[in-house]
C-alpha cells in the first residue's frame, strides 16, 4: 500500500523470553471439519485458549453450534464467526445467537464474509453490530486488514478499510463493548508495524490480535495467501520458493513473530495485544509449534 511508508522492525528477539510473553494468551481458528480430527483439545492447547470457529459458506448452523458446545465443554473460550453476507436477516441472526447462547457462547467475531453477493439484508459487520442483537455477549471482535482488502477498496487504497476501523473503534467507545480487531494473516513484520502504528495515529483505539499463519508446507501457504488476498508480505513466501534449499522445508512463523515480539518489548504501548493463529498446516502442528517455541505460553492443559 502506498499510503504510508514502511520502517524496519526492531531486531529479532535474542531469547525466548519476549516470544513467550508475546504468545501468551494466543488464540487459534478451527472449522467444524478440522475440529473433528482433534480427539481432545486439552492435549494441545493451553487452558482457556480462545478458539474461533470459522463459519464457511454452506456449513449448517447445527454443525457450528455442536462444535462450539464440544470445544466449550473441554474448557475453552469459543468465538464463532458471524459472516454478514451469509446471514439472511435479523431473525436468522437472532436465531443463531440464541443457539450459541444455549451452549454457553458469549463471544463472536463479526466480519463481512467472502461471499460476493449477500444472501439477504447484511453486507458488513457494522450492520450486524448496529442490530443490537448481541446483547448479553461479553466480547465482539471485528476483522482487520494490515495490507488492505481489494474486495473493499478496489482501487488498491485502504480508504474504506480505515474508515470502517474508525467506525468500529467509535462503536466500542460509545457502547462500552469489549472489542478487539482480529486480522488477516501476513508474513512480514514491517507492514504490520506500520499499519498498527497508523491505526493509533488515526485514533483507532481497538487492541489488535494479529493474524499469523501457522507452520505449513510452502505450497499450501502460497495457495491460501493468494485466495485470501494477502498483500505485499506474500513476497516473503515467493522469495523462499525461489530458494531450492528451503522449497521443501515447512514454513514456520518464527521470523515474523520474533520481530513483532521484539518491537512490542521495546514499545509496550504498541497496540498488538495477542497473536491469533490460522493453522493452515493443521491444528496439531500449529499447537505443537507454539508448545516448542513459546515456553509456558504453549503449555497444553493436559499432557498428551
Amino acid at each position: 500500500m502506498a499510503l504510508f511508508s514502511f520502517r524496519k522492525p526492531a531486531a529479532p528477539a535474542t531469547s525466548g523470553g519476549s516470544l513467550e510473553s508475546f504468545l501468551k494468551g494466543y488464540s487459534i481458528e478451527v472449522m467444524p471439519r478440522t475440529a473433528e480430527k482433534i480427539p481432545d483439545f486439552r492435549a494441545l492447547l493451553p487452558e482457556g485458549t480462545r478458539v474461533y470457529i470459522a463459519h464457511i459458506e454452506g456449513t449448517p448452523i447445527e454443525e457450528m453450534v455442536a462444535t462450539a458446545k464440544r470445544i466449550g465443554e473441554e474448557g475453552y473460550t469459543v468465538m464463532p464467526h458471524f459472516p454478514a453476507r451469509i446471514i439472511r436477516d435479523k431473525a436468522t441472526l437472532v436465531d443463531w445467537i440464541s443457539r450459541y447462547k444455549d451452549v454457553g457462547v458469549r463471544q463472536g467475531l463479526m466480519l463481512a464474509g467472502g461471499v460476493a453477493k449477500p444472501y439477504g439484508d447484511f453486507h458488513s459487520s457494522m450492520q450486524l453490530l448496529e442490530t443490537g442483537a448481541f446483547d448479553g455477549f461479553e466480547r465482539l471482535h471485528v476483522a482487520g486488514h494490515p495490507e488492505g482488502n481489494k474486495d473493499i477498496d478496489a482501487d488498491g487504497s485502504d480508504r474504506a478499510v480505515m474508515e470502517a476501523a474508525r467506525w468500529k473503534s467509535a462503536f466500542a467507545e460509545r457502547t462500552d463493548a469489549k472489542m478487539a480487531m482480529a486480522t488477516q494473516f501476513c508474513f512480514d513484520a514491517e507492514p504490520v508495524i506500520a499499519w498498527v502504528s497508523r491505526l493509533q495515529q488515526e485514533g483507532v483505539s481497538l487492541p489488535v490480535h494479529i493474524g499469523i499463519a501457522g507452520p505449513a508446507k510452502l505450497q499450501t501457504l502460497i495457495k491460501f495467501a493468494i485466495a485470501c488476498g494477502v498483500g505485499p508480505s506474500l513476497k516473503v513466501l515467493q522469495k523462499r520458493a525461489l530458494d531450492v534449499t528451503k522449497l521443501l522445508l515447512p514454513y514456520e512463523p518464527t521470523d515474523v513473530l520474533a520481530a513483532l515480539a521484539a518491537h512490542k518489548a521495546a514499545n509496550p504501548g504498541f497496540a498488538i495485544e495477542q497473536v491469533h493463529f490460522f493453522p493452515l498446516g493443521g491444528i496439531k502442528t500449529n499447537a505443537e509449534w507454539v508448545t516448542a517455541n513459546g515456553g509456558l505460553a504453549g503449555k497444553p492443559a493436559r499432557a498428551a
